[in-house]
């Protein structure tokens, strides 16, 4: 029986693609703190996490929706699923993921989502080649196409943060751009990487003593 590997929360991908440092504090310091764009998620997610199944003219609908998958050792919820009928018979699902922000193409969106159509694969033994995000800030839909490149990516990633998680490893800060609209800004303090920022601070320290 081959051992099942530890488990890598398919939210992770999206952290750890966005910045590797922030996906250590979630998800090795276990920190988390909210801001104004965090909180805007949730509140869309409350909706799109309410469990239940609907259907529609050749499609069912599936929300919150529990994923997994053994062989990559992903466990995760999808927002929604649509399970197009076809018309061979049989369905194809199709993960639809739901963020606040404007209608704009991110590569670790995309993996994470990616990473949900990799669940669902697996799941249900079907293909999912493509699904989509819906941008709340835009009211707008864009479809997403889990090209080769594109799933290499997520794969990467999986391993990636499995390794981060086991070695128990927190990358030091840099301050990028990112860091900007990051709600862990004031825990992960990247200005602190700025050269001579520490003579800085402490200058300021016997300044304010003095």
């Amino acid at each position: 029986m081959t051992p099942e590997l530890e488990p890598v929360p398919v939210s992770a991908i999206n952290q750890h693609l966005y910045c590797e440092r922030r996906c250590a504090l979630i998800h090795v310091e276990g920190v988390f703190t909210e801001n104004i764009h965090t909180l805007e998620g949730s509140l869309l997610h409350e909706t799109a996490d309410s469990p239940g199944v609907e259907t529609r003219p050749g499609v069912r609908v599936a929300r919150a929706l529990p994923l997994r998958c053994r062989r990559l050792g992903l466990t995760g919820k999808a927002d929604l699923v649509e399970f197009h009928a076809l018309p061979q018979g049989g369905e194809r699902p199709v993960p639809v993921d739901y963020k606040h922000g404007r209608r704009q193409q991110w590569d670790n969106d995309d993996a994470q989502l990616c990473a949900q159509a990799l669940c669902l694969e697996e799941m249900f033994g079907a293909a999912v080649p493509s699904g989509a995000i819906y941008h709340a800030g835009s009211k707008r839909r864009r479809e997403v196409v889990f090209t080769p490149n594109l799933r290499e990516l997520t794969e990467r990633t999986v391993e990636a943060v499995r390794a981060l998680i086991r070695e128990s490893r927190l990358p030091p800060a840099e301050l990028k751009p990112q860091c900007e609209g990051c709600s862990l800004r004031a825990v992960c303090l990247p200005e602190a990487s700025r050269p001579g920022a520490a003579q800085k601070y402490a200058r300021a320290l016997f300044d304010a003593s003095a």
